[in-house]
């Protein structure tokens, strides 16, 4: 009866109701048919993928609301829906119809509704069977809501807004200046990632029984005049605060600083704000000194759990699940308010070699659910009994072909709901038996384009270093791979500098895409990756220069004594791109062209124009100095680490032997010895890493005499966004590589 039941809700559906949500719309984007010719996929094919995210399971768990997001390359914009699937598997119902992007859609507490965010704002709409109705506006927030959730009794609403910070404009000082343009400030932290700082994240609190406003919300932070952040800018959301079971309490990460010790410190300690009082209670004594966020309540509100990492000013260290114990001291209540004490707190994985990540109970409480990127060099999940604090996994042991995230919902019978995706295919919804790590895949958002391309072969091959290491180290063959021929080659040098070349899928750095234009794709996971221990992962700090790009020599020279590979490329972004750069004055002749995207170039210059201090900071030399800062000192305080009354061991004025070892030994200063043709890519607003690293990368190589070639993106970040510009990024890549590689000249 239950396929039946969805079987004519989908005709339903495909017959149009009426509904307001379902009325086509001249802007509507829907999915694309892509032309393929002969399995050959393209940029343009990879665009047209259909992006699932956002899964969320309905009060009954019968049913999973999650949104996809289609583009449109010729509007150059995305927009997402809403659908619906069984939780069971089955045919998928599309909700919502829209010109305009909906996001964070949740369920009502009693299933009856869906409340979604578009255009800044809350909306609520019935949900009839499988039809929407028509959408009710819930909120009127001058500055908008970035995202929601509801507290557990479904008496009130969290939701994320702006507020000013301290960058001022000029009408602040003067109205009649309301045309003029300008940023000022007399400390650091004025811009981050892509933005200048005018405003900052504030959550707030507010009744769900009527309309959202100012008026009727509560600032958990304690009002606009408060300038930390909550969530921590600019990528923090809602899973750095938790609701606690009965709806009293909201438990929530944040960096308590502001300025200059915001700018260099990571330390961010867990605080709960108590909804009947008002107060905030500090966990921070409890808290390691560097980065704690993502709180977890138990489902019987006794104790918090979040993800943690010790030392202050390193973004990089081991993360780890702390566990705290929650009492309410009836003997300190004040007003009938217990107060709310935590105490012996218990680093559950401290024995696991690999990062945690996404924590989460089960809902009798009896098991902690959480992923990792482990030694195999995929993202699996794990679990650990909270009788006894035994950890089991990976139970996704039976397909290590694949990343998953977290469960984000149970079965009665066990079964885990999560996503997965790979090198292979985006992001798809699956049920996972913990049991056996038998894998029931839910979604098929993308399965009748990706069926028409030819399927590539990867695998998994061990790399010897000039340390006799074995690195892990994928290699992706083109389609109709013959070893009898000779195919050009990519060698991908990961961003980070942290970080894992795992089973992930990703829409600018794909190397399924890559590898269906005819080249041979080697991904190695050099010193600095995360997923084989610390120690590998911690000797790329302070150590730019050495094992790592040796690493990324050996992968290349191992892989150029295969009859079937001829020349080669290294590519790569962000700290990727200062490996390029630096590459390109060392390798002699091992690679053919080079590829920097967000490349650092010159760290001195960069140093002094980022804005995330801690990161060059500890990377360029610093570690294992954390942070420190003494309020009111200035210049330098003697001791050759010490300026302003900050610890910058790793800055180009530091003295420390590792800090002067690497600013001399960096990517500019080699630029004599370039001689192989380079591509420099940039965005226009990457406050991460400016773009006149790129230029200046440009202007050397062409001082120098070496092809090459500069684009910037100027409305771009970090990252290529938009579709047109995302397609120009492919294309100007390959033809890049086209030119360097595959002409035999």
């Amino acid at each position: 009866m239950k396929k039946l039941f969805w079987y004519f809700a989908a005709a339903l559906v495909a017959a149009g109701c009426n509904s307001s949500t379902m009325k086509d719309n001249s802007e509507y984007i829907g999915p694309s048919s892509p032309e393929i010719v002969d399995g050959r996929m393209t940029p343009e094919v990879l665009l047209s993928l259909g992006r699932l995210s956002d899964p969320q399971i309905s009060p009954d768990g019968e049913s999973i609301l999650y949104g996809v997001s289609y583009t449109s390359i010729e509007q150059n914009r995305s927009c997402r829906n809403l659908f619906i699937t069984p939780a069971s598997g089955g045919e998928k119902i599309q909700l919502t119809r829209s010109g305009k992007s909906i996001s964070c859609a949740r369920w009502s507490k009693d299933g009856g509704s869906i409340w979604y965010l578009q255009g800044g704002q809350l909306w609520k709409a019935r949900l009839n069977g499988n039809v929407l109705g028509k959408a009710v506006k819930m909120s009127d927030v001058p500055a908008g809501i970035e995202e929601f959730c509801f507290s557990p009794d479904g008496e009130h609403i969290l939701y994320v807004s702006q507020v000013r910070s301290a960058v001022e404009i000029p009408s602040e000082s003067d109205p009649l200046l309301s045309k003029a343009k300008a940023y000022a400030t007399e400390d650091l932290m004025y811009r981050h990632w892509d933005h200048w700082m005018t405003e900052i994240n504030h959550s707030f609190v507010a009744p769900a029984g009527k309309k959202i406003t100012p008026e009727n919300s509560i600032d958990i932070l304690g009002g606009p005049e408060v300038k930390y952040q909550l969530p921590n800018g600019p990528w923090g959301g809602l899973e750095e605060l938790a609701w606690s079971p009965d709806s009293r309490y909201i438990a929530y990460s944040c960096k308590k600083l502001e300025g200059k010790q915001y700018a260099f410190s990571t330390g961010t300690k867990i605080y709960v704000y108590d909804l009947q009082t008002g107060d905030t209670s500090s966990l921070e004594g409890l808290c390691p000194a560097g980065y704690n966020t993502n709180p977890v309540w138990s489902p019987d509100g006794e104790s918090l759990i979040w993800l943690s990492m010790e030392r202050d000013g390193y973004e990089a260290d081991k993360v780890d699940i702390f566990e705290v114990s929650i009492l309410r001291d009836h003997d300190c209540e004040e007003d009938g308010h217990p107060e709310l004490i935590g105490y012996n707190p218990n680093n559950l994985t401290w024995e696991l070699p690999w990062n945690a990540a996404s924590p989460v109970f089960s809902p009798d409480g009896k098991w902690i659910y959480f992923n990792a990127l482990y030694k195999e060099g995929v993202q699996g999940i794990f679990r650990i009994a909270t009788v006894g604090k035994t950890i089991e996994g990976p139970l996704t042991s039976y397909c290590e072909t694949a990343d998953f995230g977290t469960p984000f919902a149970f079965r009665e019978d066990g079964t885990l709901l999560t996503t997965f995706s790979s090198m292979d295919f985006p992001t798809e919804i699956a049920a996972l038996k913990p049991e056996d790590g038998f894998i029931d895949k839910i979604t098929h958002e993308n399965d009748a384009i990706l069926s028409r391309l030819s399927p590539i072969r990867h695998e998994k091959r061990m790399i010897k270093t000039v340390d006799a290491q074995e690195m892990l180290t994928w290699v992706l063959y083109p389609p109709q791979f013959d070893s009898s021929k000779v195919y050009p080659a990519i060698e991908i040098t990961l961003g980070g500098p942290q970080g894992t070349l795992s089973e992930d899928w990703s829409y600018r750095w794909n190397y399924r895409l890559m590898a269906s234009q005819g080249y041979i794709v080697i991904l190695p996971n050099r010193r600095g990756t995360t997923a084989f221990g610390q120690e590998w992962c911690e000797e790329i700090s302070g150590d730019y220069i050495g094992l790592n790009m040796q690493d990324y020599l050996s992968a290349a020279k191992a892989l150029k004594e295969e009859p079937y590979v001829g020349k080669m490329a290294a590519c790569g972004a962000s700290y990727g791109g200062y490996s390029v750069y630096y590459l390109a004055g060392i390798h002699g002749d091992v690679y053919d062209c080079f590829i920097a995207h967000a490349g650092i170039f010159n760290e001195e210059h960069m140093y002094m124009t980022t804005e995330e201090m801690w990161f060059p900071n500890w990377d360029n030399g610093g570690t294992p100095n954390e942070y420190s800062f003494t309020e009111g000192e200035l210049g330098p305080r003697g001791d050759g680490i010490t300026f302003g009354g900050i610890q910058q061991a790793g800055s180009p004025w530091s003295t420390k032997e590792e800090a002067v070892r690497h600013y001399a030994n960096l990517p500019h200063k080699l630029v004599d010895k370039w001689h192989t043709p380079i591509l420099c890519i940039h965005g226009g607003n990457d406050f991460r890493v400016p773009y006149d690293e790129a230029m200046a990368a440009f202007n050397a190589a062409q001082m120098m005499g070496v092809p090459s070639r500069l684009i910037v993106f100027p409305d771009e970040n970090h990252w290529i966004l938009q579709p047109q510009n995302a397609l120009y990024w492919h294309r100007s890549y390959f033809s890049w590589l086209d030119r360097w590689l595959k002409n035999e000249k």
